[in-house]
């Protein structure tokens, strides 16, 4: 809809849906916060970091 901020069918607008995190009924242990997943993320980019030094050292 032009020059409006909200859909007059679908009513989203920023900011509305579901709160985040353990605010919200069906968050259970945590596994996929944003938080963690970066967290996997930073460590599967170390490891990787890590195996190809010690590849490198190891071809010396």
């Amino acid at each position: 809809m032009s020059g409006k901020r909200r859909c007059r069918m679908h009513g989203g607008a920023r900011g509305s849906g579901a709160p985040q995190g353990e605010a919200n009924g069906r968050y259970r242990d945590g596994l996929r916060t944003k938080e963690a997943v970066a967290l996997r993320a930073e460590v599967r980019r170390l490891q990787s970091s890590a195996r190809d030094l010690l590849g490198a050292l190891s071809g010396v």
